[in-house]
């Protein structure tokens, strides 16, 4: 990565646009379901906007990130403008960056907390293709309104029976951070789900 990339690529307003980020993030995963707007593009980043704004406010030196298709451009870029490191594993991040969800490892090979240390979980932020055109998903529990229906699009096909043993652990498990282009759906260990059209 040159010099230039490093520095034309962050947030225009580091305050605001973090602060916007981190909130739309919050919100997100506070109401499951509901699609956030977050950021702009970024300029030669080969990131949704979404994605990049919230890898800028959310991580920093201290959560180790795993990239699923690393490359020196993009995690030197979060690198030089967050300091977060990078996970050589799964199991060791903090933050997962999943670009190619349908050949994503398991849910499990991600660090779940503990019984006692809950917080110790991994985030794991997920692009996907669509959140119109996947198979149809009930989703209930806190910071949802009776149910919320969610398609999203580009998932493995065993992922929903994945993230059912993943809630039933509670209060270990992960969160989740769909994002496409410039939207973001929170999915946290709270929510339960239900198939309701199926493969």
């Amino acid at each position: 990565m040159t010099p230039h990339q490093h520095l034309c690529a962050g947030f225009a307003d580091p305050v605001h646009d973090g602060q916007a980020a981190f909130r739309s993030a919050l919100d997100a995963l506070a109401r499951p379901g509901r699609r956030f707007a977050v950021g702009q593009p970024v300029a030669g980043l080969a990131l949704g906007p979404a994605m990049a704004h919230l890898l800028l406010a959310l991580t920093d030196d201290d959560t180790p990130v795993w990239w699923q298709h690393s490359d020196a451009a993009t995690s030197g870029w979060l690198r030089f403008h967050t300091g977060a490191p990078l996970a050589p594993a799964p199991e060791e991040a903090a933050f997962a960056v999943l670009t190619a969800p349908g050949a994503m490892p398991a849910i499990d090979a991600f660090a779940a907390g503990s019984v006692a240390s809950p917080e110790r979980s991994a985030t794991l932020l997920l692009e996907v293709a669509s959140f119109d055109n996947g198979p149809a998903v009930e989703w209930r529990g806190p910071g949802i309104q009776e149910k919320q229906t969610v398609r999203v699009d580009g998932l493995p096909d065993n992922f929903w029976a994945q993230w059912q043993a993943n809630h039933a652990a509670f209060p270990q498990g992960v969160d989740i951070l769909f994002t496409c282009g410039g939207e973001a759906l929170g999915l946290p260990r709270t929510t339960r789900v239900r198939r309701v059209e199926g493969i």
